[in-house]
């Protein structure tokens, strides 16, 4: 089975044999997943449903190379993090055209066509940080909307400030972390946020991490939506170790593409899952990462939205992040600009 056929997924069934045959495939061929398999002792033969897999500690990326026996250690995304933390999550990609195919349908799944759109980035720009996921992403996003207006501005508010009142006719999305998108609105004081375009799209992209005081997502969400003057406020949840991105377009509230999956944890039992309204440790089905892992135990808490068949469907269950498990390192988008 060719890998192209996990952008096709219609259905729970298609979901379910595609994870299948993507778990068994990378016990084959990802030699620290067959270990952690076989250590567990889960036999191949006897996992059929999502629940039955095994997923890989997010931590294993820190300390092992995870990735196809037949591919050489080449391309690869590091992980952001603190002074305190010198061992970084190095991701390595081995198909970066099955990530941008990733990136591109996830985006075109909530927003429309990216070649619609002017993109700017509150960001370090790609030469800086060639081995962020993020700032790759926003990269690919701007070459597919070729607008020669896209550009990134973190160290120029100012001029962020100007382009954005000359597009008050224009579709426009701010990818932003989320203590610049604070600074930026500081800098401009609440005279010249009233003149922002009420059109515009803000992205963030991720927390404080010691720049600003830690507030809830909620807390957050709220302060941009008046500062901005918008509604459009959303969020974008993906990590180092994972290909696709789910997004949060409202209630604070995520969705994933068709071919990712949600799983809550019992963190006093991992094996055992919980249903909606419960919280636990997010489990990760990404199956965009045909050549690393798949199936990723994650340091996040969260939970799942109970499901309201008017507004939800099982192919695509809405689900909260809530924080970190504790004790877990810091880490994420918001340290690229540390």
């Amino acid at each position: 089975m060719t890998v192209r056929p996990i952008f096709d997924v219609t259905s729970e069934e298609d979901f379910t044999a595609l994870a299948v045959e993507t778990f068994r495939y990378q016990y084959e061929n990802t030699e620290i997943y067959r270990r952690f398999t076989d250590y567990l002792k889960i036999y191949p033969a006897a996992v059929r449903t999502v629940e039955d897999i095994p997923y890989l500690p997010i931590e294993s990326y820190k300390k092992h190379i995870v990735l196809h026996k037949d591919y050489e250690v080449a391309f690869y995304f590091q992980s952001s993090g603190t002074a305190d933390i010198t061992v970084r999550s190095k991701h390595f990609v081995a198909d970066t055209q099955l990530y941008r195919d990733s990136i591109l349908r996830c985006f075109e799944n909530f927003f429309g066509k990216a070649s619609d759109y002017i993109f700017l980035g509150l960001l370090p720009n790609y030469s800086e940080n060639p081995h962020s996921s993020l700032i790759y992403m926003v990269d690919f996003l701007m070459s597919q909307s070729q607008s020669s207006e896209d550009g990134y501005y973190l160290d120029d508010f100012e001029k962020l400030f100007l382009q954005l009142q000359s597009y008050t006719c224009k579709k426009v999305i701010l990818f932003g972390v989320s203590f610049a998108l604070l600074d930026f609105l500081d800098y401009l004081g609440p005279a010249r946020q009233n003149q922002l375009p009420k059109n515009l799209i803000v992205i963030e992209t991720g927390g404080m991490k010691g720049r600003k005081k830690e507030m809830t997502k909620d807390e957050l969400l709220h302060i941009l939506q008046q500062g901005f003057g918008t509604r459009n406020i959303y969020s974008e949840y993906s990590m180092t170790e994972l290909l696709s991105q789910a997004y949060a377009l409202r209630d604070n509230q995520y969705q994933t593409p068709p071919w990712m999956r949600i799983l809550i944890r019992n963190t006093d039992n991992p094996l055992q899952y919980l249903p909606p309204g419960r919280t636990g440790g997010i489990n990760i089905v990404d199956l965009a990462n045909r050549y690393s892992c798949s199936f990723i135990a994650t340091q996040d808490l969260g939970k799942l939205v109970p499901i309201d068949d008017s507004k939800n469907t099982a192919l695509h269950p809405r689900f909260e992040v809530l924080g970190r498990i504790n004790q877990a390192d810091l880490r994420g988008c918001s340290m690229l600009v540390s």
